[in-house]
């Protein structure tokens, strides 16, 4: 590999392309920075500047140059600048990649793209994305997707090379618990009868009685309004479940308004900085989207050992394997009923925790994902011998 450039060689120099980028994408960068900036690579960032506010690429070795997100002009312009002398351009998300695409036109320097998530719209708007997928899956070199099905979509639309990226869930330090150990989230000890935060549980309004964590920004493709569905079954339940809904988005005022006139035992606690520890105090994980990637809450959650539901949809089945309960989209009663049963079952939560905790340990790491996208790097610029 080229991470240790020959003597007599520059180093490698790429190019990272980031748009807005949802907080997976963003930190799939920062994490990839920070490894090719220690195996030697030369690495810019152009991203809008609160992204590196947010990220600190540059202090993780990185420049970052200010590139805001739109595909005007000046703002091509800006990233072509900034590709002037890059080895390998490397775009995250639809968006990102088309601009690269527009910045690159007639330069031969070669462009790698990854697909995080699925560009989601309706109408006329859905026309114009099925467009810039096609112009960028064929004109980049490779398409890296985070799910087999953003990688079939890569192929559909005529990439000439598409992959499965290995992508991990970056800045986790903790390590993963020893099978038998009570972390925080599992099952009670004689020593310990109640190891989850009662702190925090108290904060929630959540003691003695169980606390149910969903996570994500509060729009359509969470699939929110089904679970408020299912929550009205919840109201029977003795002591009546909690559930509580960490993020912020457009739906607010409309799910709120639901909670009172319905009187549904559930909160809604805005954006929230310490995700794991509220999974690390729950009972239950919830995913009710219509379509995740590598949802970050499945991760968390599998790694925290916190039994999760989550619907059977996009990159889900792949990423939890047989850690998780799944049930279908817009499917209310499922999901309520696998609620119920799994709350009154311990050996079912415990049975999926060891289970989470083996499907946890075969995803890739930090380093594995470097590498293979490093390794990418390599087929794309060094030189070929001569036949």
């Amino acid at each position: 590999m080229s991470s240790n450039a020959p003597h007599g060689q520059s180093p490698l120099r790429t190019v990272q392309v980031l748009g807005g980028g949802n907080a997976g994408s963003s930190a799939h960068v920062r994490s990839l920075a920070e490894g090719l900036v220690a195996r030697g690579v030369r690495v810019t960032v152009c991203a809008p500047v609160e992204a590196d506010r947010a990220y600190d690429f540059t202090g993780v070795g990185a420049e970052h140059v200010h590139v805001p997100r739109s595909s005007d002009p000046a703002s091509v312009a800006a990233l072509r600048a900034a590709c002037a002398d890059a080895d390998l351009v490397h775009a995250h998300g639809l968006h990102a990649s088309f601009r690269a695409v527009l910045a690159l036109s007639g330069r031969r320097t070669p462009l790698v793209v990854t697909w995080h998530d699925r560009a989601r719209a309706e109408g006329a708007r859905a026309h114009l994305l099925r467009l810039l997928e096609r112009r960028v899956a064929r004109t980049a070199a490779v398409v890296l997707g985070t799910t087999s099905d953003l990688v079939d979509r890569a192929r559909g639309t005529g990439a000439r090379d598409a992959r499965l990226a290995a992508v991990t869930l970056p800045g986790r330090r903790r390590p993963l618990p020893v099978p038998g150990s009570v972390p925080a989230g599992g099952s009670p000890s004689h020593d310990d009868p109640d190891p989850r935060p009662p702190k925090l549980r108290a904060e929630l309004g959540a003691t003695g009685r169980p606390l149910l964590m969903a996570v994500g920004s509060l729009d359509r493709q969470r699939g929110y309004d089904v679970l408020l569905d299912a929550a009205r079954a919840w109201r029977d339940l003795d002591p009546v479940p909690l559930v509580a809904v960490a993020g912020e988005g457009p739906l607010r005022p409309e799910l709120q308004r639901r909670i009172e006139d319905e009187e549904l035992p559930v909160r809604l606690i805005g954006r929230r900085e310490d995700v794991p520890e509220l999974l690390a105090a729950a009972d239950l994980a919830l995913l009710t989207s219509s379509w995740e990637s590598r949802s970050v809450l499945a991760q968390e959650a599998l790694y925290a050992r916190v039994p999760l539901v989550a619907t059977a949809v996009g990159g889900i089945p792949d990423l939890v394997g047989d850690g998780a309960e799944l049930v279908p989209y817009g499917d209310a009663e499922t999901l309520a009923d696998t609620v119920v049963r799994l709350l009154a079952d311990p050996e079912r939560r415990e049975l999926l925790r060891e289970r989470g905790l083996r499907q946890a340990a075969t995803w890739p790491t930090e380093d594995e994902t470097v590498a293979q996208v490093l390794s990418v790097y390599d087929e794309l610029t060094q030189p070929r011998p001569m036949v």
